[in-house]
């Protein structure tokens, strides 16, 4: 559920974070994920003064919004609402405070440039042209909301160029995903990304702590045991040690399974150095944490998508080069004619 209908405990978890941090001097952030519905300038006050950030989903525009996530009070239009909250928050906390995500649905399919253009006009700077995974609501509902994945990457690949010619004309906008591949193609920096990581990032690059304090390798094994299946429990803060949880056997075992120098197809595959190895998501896909690279869906995309960036890059075009490096940077005036001719 929505973290805003417990607010006292966004509150003491937040604050009891802060006091141990005075301590144990660590980068701590907060961010909350919201569909902002229940948000009050109450909450917003107390963001501002602890630095909370905002996430939220804009499905794209109005209509395909109000079809993936309708209220259960169809007298609210959930967009509306959306719309009213992000203004609200951006009052409070400043124009960049709301970040937002995207689900794809078989219904935004040959609508990404409409999604893009909501995104754009809301102010929001990036976007993540995410398939669908095969959790929860989504793999219960495939024969409703799910697509091919073909279908995917050609409307990925569609969007992507329509993203770069609006960067192009002059308005900074980041895709993700391509700016994951290329910090990882240009560059020799992580991009922190956890799902694709050699070895793979569970339990190395985070961890999810559920409400009753089982504890899983990703938010995706979260997701799996929600639908009755604890293969990636790695155990619970009231039961187990720190040392029982980050160094069992079960975590070695698993980490060295995703290697992509040691798996199958993986290890001689060209695009090895881009990416990563996901056994939650071959578990929940294949029925093993290795998978098998033919059928899998999550390969057949990053081999696609990564041959058309590749596609891009050996253009060598200046304005392309630029758009990219822009968001490898992160710095919109790499792309800005002014900031090009500066001495």
């Amino acid at each position: 559920g929505d973290p805003l209908l417990n607010f006292e405990i966004v509150k003491y978890i937040t604050e009891y974070a802060e006091l141990c941090n005075l301590f144990k001097k660590k980068d701590l952030e907060f961010v909350i994920c919201t569909n902002l519905t229940l948000i009050t300038e109450k909450h917003l006050e107390f963001f501002k003064k602890h630095n909370v950030q905002i996430s939220t989903s804009i499905d794209g525009p109005r209509n395909l919004h109000v079809k993936n996530r309708p209220l259960l009070d169809t007298s609210i239009n959930s967009y509306d609402v959306l719309i009213d909250k992000i203004k609200l928050c951006r009052k409070y906390l400043g124009e960049n405070s709301v970040a937002a995500l995207m689900t794809t649905s078989k219904f935004s399919l040959n609508r990404f440039k409409e999604i893009i253009d909501e995104y754009v006009t809301s102010g929001v700077k990036t976007i993540f042209l995410r398939s669908l995974n095969p959790y929860g609501f989504a793999k219960r509902n495939e024969s409703s909301v799910g697509y091919k994945m073909d279908m995917f990457v050609e409307n990925y690949i569609e969007a992507l160029n329509y993203i770069i010619d609006i960067n192009i004309k002059g308005t900074y906008f980041i895709e993700y995903f391509a700016s994951l591949l290329l910090t990882r193609m240009l560059t020799p920096f992580s991009t922190g990304f956890v799902d694709m990581q050699s070895p793979a990032g569970v339990a190395i690059s985070g961890v999810i702590y559920n409400y009753n304090g089982n504890v899983y390798v990703s938010d995706e094994a979260r997701m799996l045991a929600a639908m009755g299946n604890d293969k990636f429990l790695m155990g619970n803060v009231h039961e187990n040690s720190y040392q029982e949880l980050f160094n069992s056997e079960f975590l070695h075992s698993l980490i060295k399974s995703s290697c992509l120098e040691c798996l199958p197809e993986c290890a001689s595959c060209v695009y090895q150095s881009f990416c990563g190895a996901d056994p939650v998501r071959n578990y929940s896909e294949q029925g093993d944490i290795i998978g098998n690279r033919p059928s899998s869906e999550l390969c057949k995309r990053n081999k696609k998508i990564m041959h058309y960036v590749l596609s891009l890059i050996k253009k060598k075009d200046d304005n392309l080069d630029k758009v990219f490096w822009s968001w490898i940077t992160k710095n919109p005036r790499i792309n800005d004619k002014v900031y090009r001719e500066l001495p």
